[in-house]
């Protein structure tokens, strides 16, 4: 389901790109939860999902070791590959969500304006911005903030399709 190729998500109803600054952290971990999200609902045949980072600094590399742990820990498989935010993104992706507000601004900057905080889908958030865990180190807490936001988004995506 991972739309990580160089041809953007296959041609499934809904596209969704989740952006954070390196693409090794944040946006992977919020990928691998959406897709899993994606899958147990048994939709993956609807809905894509790819993310990207606003820097090139970590092209190519594999989602950081804590990110990938905390996958492990949660019983996700994944895999994907950084990859920078492009300017046809904003055409293959109908929702461009940002882990935190800077992000969100440097996307709206270079024009992609439908971009919106991921965090507007969490019910109930406390905070817009997810923290990234290069810095502090809490991928746990990564998890635990975005895991109901992309149910939120999950949700609405039903809501507005009718599935």
């Amino acid at each position: 389901m991972t739309g990580s190729s160089d041809e953007g998500p296959t041609a499934l109803g809904v596209s969704v790109c989740f952006v954070c600054y390196g693409n090794i952290c944040r946006s992977p971990m919020a990928q691998a939860l959406f897709e899993d999200r994606v899958r147990r609902a048994g939709l993956d045949s609807r809905i894509s999902a790819d993310s990207a980072g606003t820097s090139r600094e970590h092209l190519g590399e594999q989602p950081h070791i804590g990110t990938r742990l905390q996958l492990q820990r949660m019983g996700i498989r994944f895999h994907h590959t950084a990859r920078p935010l492009l300017p046809r993104d904003g055409q293959i992706y109908a929702h461009l969500l940002a882990l935190d507000s800077a992000i969100l601004a440097q996307i709206r900057s270079t024009g992609l304006s439908q971009a919106r905080l991921l965090m507007e889908y969490a019910p109930d958030a406390r905070v817009l911005d997810v923290p990234d865990p290069w810095y502090t180190g809490d991928f746990q807490e990564t998890a635990c903030l975005v895991g109901p936001a992309v149910e939120g988004l999950l949700s609405a995506i039903r809501r507005e399709h009718g599935w």
